[in-house]
């Protein structure tokens, strides 16, 4: 797993030595593993620069899973979402201490902020990450877990007695805000996705620049927010 996401998050593929060091393997044993997995064709080898990359087996395996958990069927929702609010959506689920992001509309404006599928997003700093940390049971639990609060920002939250004051916060009015905590001048609005009979399924976001995500408009987002997460999760849920 550590190889594979470190191939990941390069689009011009990683070499062996480069490998070893990221994954803390030895080179032989990183070498082995990359060998194992392209002969399966998980990870793929280009033959001019001998570098690895992500290989086809994971798209099937990838369209076997999407099928399987139908998010594919709420992103009709999610561009409804686009259209009332003028802005970038999300859903993201929890990987670890990440939020995984697995839809995403960009919004119409030439002024925006977007992430795509796939993107993986540090938890404190992420709306969509607090969502999903305040409903996933013992809030000190869920922050022991996290580690280091690294810093992205000078907004964002690194204490832990200020981030158990705002997950709560998150729980007791059912969304969540990043105020430039990740990236200056952008802020998002989440809403968790809860499973009827108790537990979260994941969140959705609205992300824009902070010259539109207003104070004023965070009570007409949160409506919207409110409403979509319920529909979503009825969809999901049912998978």
């Amino acid at each position: 797993m550590s190889v594979l996401r470190c191939v990941e998050g390069e689009d011009d593929g990683v070499g062996v030595t480069e490998l070893a060091q990221r994954t803390g393997l030895t080179p032989s044993t990183a070498h082995r593993l990359a060998r194992a997995l392209t002969e399966a064709g998980v990870l793929s080898q280009d033959p001019r620069t001998e570098r690895y990359q992500l290989g086809p087996a994971l798209v099937v395996l990838g369209r076997k899973a999407e099928q399987r958990l139908g998010y594919r069927q709420a992103l009709p929702l999610l561009e409804e979402l686009a259209e009332a609010t003028g802005e970038s959506i999300n859903l993201g689920i929890r990987a670890g201490d990440e939020v995984r992001v697995v839809l995403d509309v960009a919004s119409r404006q030439p002024l925006r902020f977007s992430q795509e599928a796939g993107s993986r997003v540090p938890m404190h700093v992420s709306a969509m990450g607090k969502c999903l940390l305040a409903n996933s049971g013992d809030i000190d639990g869920q922050i022991t877990e996290l580690g280091d609060l690294v810093r992205a920002t000078h907004r964002t939250i690194t204490d832990r007695d200020q981030l158990r004051a705002e997950l709560e916060l998150v729980r007791e009015r059912g969304w969540a805000l990043n105020d430039e905590e990740r990236n200056p001048g952008v802020r998002a609005i989440a809403a968790p996705v809860l499973r009827p009979g108790g537990g979260v399924i994941g969140a959705v976001a609205i992300q824009g620049p902070t010259v539109r995500v207003t104070d004023d408009r965070l009570p007409e987002l949160a409506e919207l927010l409110d409403k979509a997460t319920h529909r979503i999760a009825a969809l999901l849920d049912a998978r």
